[in-house]
């Protein structure tokens, strides 16, 4: 079951000859599963067939784990005083790591 996206997501894809880019908002819904292999991701914007996009990422466990250690090597890139952000972030993380059973 999705649930409306609680903050936002901008998607670009580039090829060799088209360029895509989308923004999915509060009136877009979000699903995200863990499966066998790794983590889907779906973003889903509804609306009027000419309104309507949504985009399935499946990222396997190596590279999820890889995307995960960049993303600890870069938080300085939140700034310090940016407390609500840093803390939605911990508390998911916390919950994940409970989730594993590796706490």
């Amino acid at each position: 079951m999705s649930k409306p996206i609680p903050d936002k997501a901008e998607i670009a894809l580039e090829y060799p000859d088209k360029f895509y880019v989308g923004t999915f908002e509060h009136s877009s819904r979000f699903e995200a599963r863990l499966d066998g292999s790794g983590v889907t991701v779906v973003l889903q914007h509804p609306g009027a067939t000419d309104e309507r996009k949504s985009v399935h990422l499946h990222i396997n466990f190596g590279l999820l784990a890889g995307i995960l250690r960049d993303l600890a090597g870069s938080v300085a890139g939140i700034p310090k005083d940016d407390i609500a952000h840093r803390e939605q972030l911990a508390e998911a993380l916390d919950e994940l790591r409970r989730a594993l059973g590796t706490n």
